[in-house]
């Protein structure tokens, strides 16, 4: 296996540890920004000011290109839905619900019995997490907005691969968090009217988030799909609503069940799974 194929399931590994510890940050932002809508817009325009000045990007010069760019930039917007999800359910809960998509697509792709198994784990794993029972009890709103962004996350994935493949270099992510953050930035003046977006100790903290669970593992993201198929991208992703139980747990004090931590086995067992037994011809664009 090729060094950069071999190297792309850390560069996921470090994206899902990135995001998760930085939505755990932003979810303690939400009440600090004035919402969570606040917390998204401050979150997505500083990523996209460190990423413009970090990548100097120029408009891709064919229609389509744009096209793509604006598209990858909407489904990065659609996917912060999840921080609506979080002002109404526990971090690992919602971080669990946002997955099923990519784990859809993880089953879907499967060509072998093995590559189905890992995926039928993970879901297994997922579904655990999610604390059977207490569903009833999860706001409507919540879990709307977890899957709403669940949706998102499934186009992300699929048009993250895309622009690695056409566009060369980190200006088309510029671009398209860039476009998420003008789709974004009105609804938390809406909501907030701006009165607490330009604190100081706010915008500290909204950096930090904006660095941690946008800047690096969108980036980090955007190199593993260049070299790695979507469908062990998910898989490997659904180690996320552990890394978000942790993060919940140490920033938040959100503690786990005895269910959640059964899950953190199948999780990881699916992951290291899915990396184990991939082709090797698999991890090519």
């Amino acid at each position: 296996m090729p060094a950069d194929a071999a190297r792309a399931p850390m560069l996921i590994l470090g994206s899902v540890v990135s995001v998760q510890f930085g939505q755990a940050l932003g979810k303690g932002l939400i009440g600090a920004a004035g919402g969570p809508w606040s917390a998204v817009a401050l979150r997505l325009s500083l990523a996209a000011a460190v990423l413009l000045v970090w990548r100097r990007p120029r408009l891709p010069a064919a229609r389509g290109d744009r096209l793509l760019v604006l598209a990858f930039g909407t489904s990065i917007a659609g996917m912060n839905l999840v921080y609506p999800a979080m002002a109404r359910l526990p971090l690992g809960v919602a971080v669990t619900l946002q997955l099923l998509v990519p784990l859809a697509l993880a089953l879907g792709s499967a060509r072998r019995w093995r590559e189905a198994l890992w995926g039928v784990l993970a879901v297994a794993g997922v579904l655990l997490f999610s604390a059977p029972g207490r569903a009833g009890s999860l706001p409507l709103a919540g879990l709307a907005f977890a899957l709403a962004s669940a949706a998102s996350m499934g186009t992300y994935l699929l048009l993250s691969r895309r622009v690695g493949a056409r566009l060369p270099g980190g200006g088309p992510l510029a671009l398209a968090v860039t476009w998420a953050a003008v789709l974004t930035v009105p609804c938390g003046l809406l909501e907030d009217g701006g009165a607490r977006l330009g604190r100081p100790p706010v915008l500290a903290v909204a950096l930090g988030v904006a660095v941690l669970s946008s800047v690096v593992p969108y980036s980090l993201e955007l190199a593993a799909l260049r070299r790695l198929p979507v469908r062990v991208a998910g898989v490997l992703q659904s180690l996320e609503p552990v890394v978000a139980g942790l993060a919940g747990l140490l920033l938040l004090d959100e503690w786990l069940t005895a269910a959640q931590w059964a899950a953190i086995g199948c999780i990881a067992a699916a992951s290291a799974g899915a990396v184990a037994t991939r082709r090797p011809e698999a991890a090519q664009p």
